[in-house]
């Protein structure tokens, strides 16, 4: 079957074509070797001077604390109601489902995370060194050998990092959380330079927000213990003081959950390890990136070149 003139004056058109972008390419081989080698040497040097990052990692389950309260308490709520208290959970969420939100909250890092953290290991560090655990800090920022803080500032900072500057540095590069939606389990990661570090502040947030919520239904529930004390001193129907009494019992029972139960929010699936391995910077990558930026950069310019310099001569003939 022979082709038809147009199809061969296509083809003809397409050799013509590869011919030149492949001419192109030969002309311009010493500008795409020289950049790609030059941003192949910028990506090998800026992955080399990134830190290494090392994750802990920590895999929770809800505890359901308030679920077995409820359970405890059984269906007591419209004889508590008529004692005056009222047993219902707040918002009807279990403590699990308050404490997610409560971990991504600034109050909650100001007063249950700061406290307990070294400032500078936050703010300052500028590496950590694997062979001796030594932290090093930036000299600009902190003096280690007089524990002072020495960084320029201007307002809204201040010398010493606030509460709202350091619970944004440590959500945006240490702490996430995230829930997966198929099993409900969560997934908490601490990203540091220091692999000890990181696990440290992953034991101390999920300690501190399970001492959080126990806290405050251990405070709740003894005031209720003291308000039921007082109503059924003061009550002369003997109904209403066996209610009272037994509403006693069962908020009884819920201390006793509370003190017991060690895990009262979150429990452990996987705790958080020291890492021996660190999981950035991904200097391969980085290299690799690099270069195929430079690359195409190179192309797109030899190209650009190529036909700048033909349409000007198109223009001059």
């Amino acid at each position: 079957m022979n082709n038809s003139p147009n199809d061969q004056l296509k083809k003809n058109d397409d050799e013509i074509d590869l011919l030149e972008l492949l001419h192109v390419l030969l002309q311009g081989k010493w500008i795409i070797v020289s950049v790609t080698a030059f941003a192949s040497i910028i990506g090998v040097i800026y992955s080399l001077y990134l830190p290494n990052i090392y994750k802990s990692e920590a895999i929770l389950a809800r505890a359901d604390s308030s679920n077995d309260m409820s359970k405890a308490l059984g269906g007591m709520g419209g004889i508590a109601s008529l004692a005056g208290l009222n047993l219902s959970s707040e918002s009807g969420k279990s403590n699990s489902t308050k404490a997610i939100e409560k971990l991504n909250s600034l109050s909650f890092f100001e007063n249950h995370i700061l406290p307990y953290i070294f400032l500078p290991n936050l703010m300052a560090l500028d590496s950590w060194d694997i062979h001796t655990n030594d932290l090093i800090y930036n000299e600009n920022l902190y003096n280690s050998d007089t524990n002072t803080w020495v960084r320029k500032y201007s307002y809204p900072k201040t010398q010493i990092p606030t509460a709202q500057e350091s619970f944004k540095v440590f959500k945006q590069k240490h702490f996430g959380l995230k829930e997966d939606s198929k099993n409900g389990f969560l997934t908490l990661t601490i990203k540091h330079q220091s692999p000890f570090i990181a696990k440290q502040w992953a034991d101390l947030i999920i300690n501190q927000v399970n001492a959080f919520y126990r806290e405050k239904d251990k405070s709740e529930s003894e005031k209720s213990v003291i308000y039921l004390n007082k109503q059924i001193n003061v009550t002369s129907l003997s109904e209403l003081k066996e209610a009272i009494a037994e509403l006693l019992q069962n908020e009884t029972k819920k201390l006793t959950l509370i003190e017991v139960k060690q895990s009262y929010v979150f429990e452990y699936i996987d705790p958080p390890a020291i890492m021996e391995l660190k999981s950035e910077p991904k200097r391969a990558l980085i290299c690799i990136l690099a270069a195929l930026f430079g690359g195409m950069l190179s192309i797109l310019f030899a190209f650009l070149k190529y036909y700048y310099f033909k349409k000007k001569i198109l223009i001059r003939s």
